[in-house]
C-alpha cells in the first residue's frame, strides 16, 4: 500500500530507488559488455565443437555423430535427427546434449586459462611498511632505555613485595 506525503502524492516505494542506484553502478554496465562478448564467444566456441572437436571425437569412438544421437518416443523411427523432426517425432536428443557438455568444458577451460593470464598480467600492490613507532612510543622507548642504563650503574633493584599489587 502506497504511502502519502503531504502533497497527497504517493511516495516512491524505498526498493525503486536502490534498483535505480543498482543500474547506475558501473559494474552492471560491465556485466552487460561480458554477456554480450561471451554471446560472441559462445558462437565461437560452438563451432569449435561442431566443427572441428566432434568429427575428432566421432573419429576417436568410432564415426559416431553426436548430434545424431536421439531415442525415437513417439513416431516413425529415422536415421538421423533431422529426418526423425521433418517427421514429426517426439525425440530425446541427448546427442545434442553431449555437445552442450561439451560446449560447457570448453568455454569454462577458455575461461579459466583467460582469467589465469589476467591475473598474471595484474600486478599486485605492494604491501605497504609497517607504520613505524608513534612519538609517545619512541618517547617512552628512550625512557625504558634511560631506566635500564641507570639500574645498571647503581646495581639491581629490590622491589619490597609489600609495594607490588597481587591483582
Amino acid at each position: 500500500m502506497a504511502q502519502f506525503d503531504l502533497k497527497g502524492l504517493p511516495q516512491r516505494p524505498a526498493w525503486v530507488q536502490e534498483f535505480q542506484a543498482f543500474i547506475m553502478r558501473g559494474n552492471v554496465i560491465d556485466l552487460a559488455v561480458g554477456i554480450i562478448i561471451g554471446a560472441a564467444f559462445t558462437g565461437i566456441v560452438s563451432s569449435l565443437v561442431k566443427d572441428i572437436l566432434n568429427p575428432i571425437l566421432g573419429l576417436i569412438v568410432g564415426g559416431i555423430d553426436f548430434s545424431n544421437l536421439f531415442l525415437t518416443l513417439k513416431g516413425p523411427h529415422v536415421a538421423t535427427l533431422a529426418d526423425a523432426q521433418k517427421a514429426g517425432a517426439v525425440t530425446m536428443n541427448f546427442g545434442l546434449f553431449i555437445n552442450a557438455v561439451i560446449n560447457f568444458l570448453i568455454v569454462a577451460f577458455a575461461i579459466f586459462w583467460l582469467v589465469k593470464m589476467i591475473s598474471k598480467l595484474h600486478s599486485k600492490p605492494e604491501a605497504a611498511p609497517p607504520p613505524g613507532p608513534t612519538p609517545s612510543e619512541v618517547l617512552l622507548t628512550e625512557i625504558r632505555d634511560l631506566l635500564k642504563a641507570q639500574e645498571g650503574l647503581a646495581g639491581p633493584t629490590v622491589v619490597s613485595p609489600k609495594l607490588i599489587d597481587p591483582t
